[in-house]
Parts: C-alpha cells; structure tokens; sequence
C-alpha cells in the first residue's frame, strides 16, 4: 500500500500541522480513488436506481423520438404549398392524426391532416402549422403563408437522443429526471456500484445517547446524527459503531474492526493532544497519516490517513480515515468541505462541485487571515436580484443551533482578513446539501 509520503510531497505547502485547505482537500483527492469494479457492480431496477452512481454508459437502444411527430396541436401538411401560395394558404382536412392513433394515407399537395401534438406526422407532410394560426370552415382551414417556414414544428426520429449513443455516462448520480429518460428507452434495470461502506463512531467517556440519563459533566451525543444524515444524502451504507470511550484498547478494537468491515471510517473527537486522546497514538501504529491539524475555522485538528485491521500498518484490510473533530459545528463543516468530495469518488462518482454564489456582505465580518474560515450565513436576495448575506451571530464551533438557522456557509479565503459592508464573498447554500 502507497504510504502518505510521495503523495504528500506532491501537494505544495505541505505541512502536516497546520495544512491549507485547498492542500488538504488535494491530498484528499489523491488518495480517494475509486473502489476497484471487480464485484462491486450491481444491477437494479429503475425503482431502486435512484441515486445510486452508474457502473457504465447507458447505451439508447432506440431512437428518441422514435417517429417524425407533431410539436404541437395544429395541421401537418406538404410544405410545397406554402411556395404555390401568395398570401394564404388554403387547404381542405383528409383527417386526423392522434397520439397513438396514426392517419396512413399520403394527402396530396392540397390536403392537410388534423394533428395532436406527439402523433405521427403522416406520410409526406413535413409542416405543422398551429391551430391557433388558421381559420377553419368545415373542412377548410386558411392561414397566412407568412406564420410558418418548412419543417417547423415537427420533431424528427432520433433529435433528442439517436439509437447507439450514451443516454447516461458512467460515474452519474441517477436523478429523479434520468428515471423518466431510461424509462422513455424501455431499459428496466441498469448496472451501478455497490455502495460505499462508511463506518463511523464518536469518542468521548463525556457522551451519552439518546435516552439516557445526564451525569454532571456529561452531554448527549449529536454527532452520530448529523454525521448519519449527511452519509444518507450521499447514499452510502452506514455502520454506526456507537460511542467509544477513552481508553487505548477501546478505541483500538474499534478502529480495527471498522478497518475491516468498511471502505471508510469516521470519527468525532479524540483527535486533539488530550491525555485522554488515543486516535494519533493508535493511528501512528496502526495507520498511514497523511495530516493531523488543517487551517480551517471551524475544524483544525482532523486527521486524515489510512488504516488497517491488522496488528500494525499494511496488515489486513485497509480504510480511508477521517478523525473529526468533537465539536459538532466542525464536524458538519470538515464534512462537507474534506469528506464528501473523498465520498463521492471512492463511489466511482463524477466529481459534484459545491456550488458557490456570489453575494454581498450586508454586515462586517471579523476574519484572521492564515486560515480559510467557513461561517454560518443567512442569505437573502435583494430586490435587485443579487444576493446578501450575513452571519448568524457567534461563530463558536460548539454552536450547532447556528447550523439550524443559517442556509449557507460564508467562505472566507485562507489569506483574507476582516471584511467590511459591501465586500463580496461566496457562499455555498444549504439547499440540498444539509
């Protein structure tokens, strides 16, 4: 197994105690490769295919549209007419095509066909001329030669996708709109990865689920939670190892078990220089670290590596591993902004760019230079249209409830400082994303 050195050493300002982010998020991506294909390939049906991450191209067996049809209700007709007419075209209706319910006969150059939108053009029509645009009197329609040129509104076979050509790419996240599309080609099922397999936990003799009783000194543990939300959006398998106590052999059965039974392991807490803190002792034997502390507000101490099952490093099965910090607000931010994308690619995913808006400071904001900070932000637009934001208030990284009322993170670059009213600055909003 390739240790942290040489990619490390690719990454300029490498420095494994206090890292960029933009380094850390590099190494990241450099050690999070995609799992390899070999018995991680499975076919689903398109019930279950949403957001799973497709295993190969999906190839359009038919053309779409598989028929020349009609783009809207109106009249199919030869465009020839439209050269033999001066001012108005006059044409007398043979018929009416329907969606299913096509009119075979051929008109000749001075006949027209009723059509609905999606039927079959009939043979040797080539125009569509909207209903709205004629006047009809029995079996006579009359329109200006002037609202409509040859071909228009009528859709030919194979114009949104030809037969033999990739309908979806391998590494897509199956959306709700690609459901409608690989049913629209008659595909019932499609191969996509496994999933992931995360296995997380939280460090900490201070925790206590859910439901049990406070002790002084102790606190409920909401990690496990927000980090068991944000793996489902990503539609990985969880394995949730619970609360871990602080003591060497605890942390130890837990790191190895979770090396052997998942492709990534996630901790909250431990990550620090405590006395109680055993994670670097523990991953120092047992694991390959790239980096411990990053200069990142909130999120400082993560740790970042790789780690095995067995008795000592490069022994057993190995997993990517992401030492979190305790404080929850870090946790949420080192997630989104270190995990996810490492996720993501160890799924066989194309890579998902957070998406960043541009807005305005409504509001001074107090920022150290040396270190990228993400900050809770309340976005709004204007009534120019442009975006504002500002803080939620104290930016503490044990404040979970400014997560709840912000919708976005400010992102405030490694080398900024202080902003004032009117700055510019991105956000990367919450919609879809928490």
């Amino acid at each position: 197994m390739t240790t942290s050195r040489p990619f490390s050493a690719c990454v300029t300002y490498y420095d494994p105690n206090a890292l960029p982010v933009a380094a850390a998020q590099e190494i990241v991506r450099q050690w999070a490769m995609p799992r390899g294909t070999a018995g991680r390939v499975e076919r689903v049906s398109l019930y279950e295919a949403l957001g799973r991450v497709l295993a190969e191209d999906v190839i359009s067996p038919i053309d779409v549209p598989a028929f020349d049809n009609s783009a809207m209700d109106g009249y199919a007709f030869k465009s020839a007419a439209l050269n033999a007419a001066r001012d108005a075209v006059e044409l007398n209706v043979a018929g009416i095509a329907l969606a299913g319910r096509p009119f075979s006969a051929e008109p000749n150059a001075a006949q027209c066909v009723r059509i609905m939108t999606g039927a079959l053009i009939p043979p040797g029509c080539d125009t569509v001329v909207p209903q709205e645009l004629v006047t009809r009197a029995d079996d006579v329609i009359r329109f200006p030669s002037t609202v409509v040129s040859e071909g228009q509104n009528r859709r030919l076979a194979g114009e949104d996708l030809a037969r033999g050509k990739a309908a979806l790419q391998a590494g897509r996240i199956v959306r709700a709109s690609d459901l409608g599309l690989l049913a629209s080609l008659g595909i019932a099922e499609v191969a996509v990865r496994k999933r992931l397999v995360v296995a997380f936990f939280s460090t900490g003799d201070e925790l206590r689920s859910v439901g049990e009783p406070l002790a002084p000194g102790s606190l409920y543990d909401s990690n496990r939670y927000t980090l068991f939300a944000m793996l489902r959006r990503l539609d990985v398998e969880t394995v949730d190892l619970g609360i871990v106590r602080d003591d060497r052999a605890s942390l130890e059965k837990a790191l190895r078990e979770a090396a052997q039974a998942a492709d990534v392991v996630i901790s909250s807490g431990g990550v620090s220089v405590g006395d109680a803190d055993f994670t670097r002792e523990l991953m120092n034997s047992l694991g390959d670290v790239a980096f411990w502390k990053i200069a990142m507000r909130p999120g400082r101490p993560l740790a970042f590596g790789r780690l095995w099952s067995g008795p000592r490093a490069g022994t057993g099965e190995s997993a990517l591993f992401f030492g979190l910090p305790g404080n929850p607000v870090a946790v949420m931010a080192t997630f989104y902004f270190i995990v996810r994308e490492a996720l993501l690619a160890m799924s066989g995913a194309a890579r998902q760019p957070l998406i960043e808006i541009r807005a305005t400071c409504a509001e001074p904001i107090k920022k150290r230079a040396g270190r990228t900070e993400f900050q809770r932000g309340i976005a709004s637009r204007r009534a120019d249209g442009q975006w504002s934001v500002v803080t939620t208030g104290p930016q503490g990284s044990g404040v979970l409830s400014s997560m709840s009322r912000a919708n976005c993170f400010i992102v405030l670059e490694h080398d900024r400082g202080n902003l004032e009213t009117g700055d510019s600055v991105d956000i990367v909003p919450f919609d879809g994303l928490v």
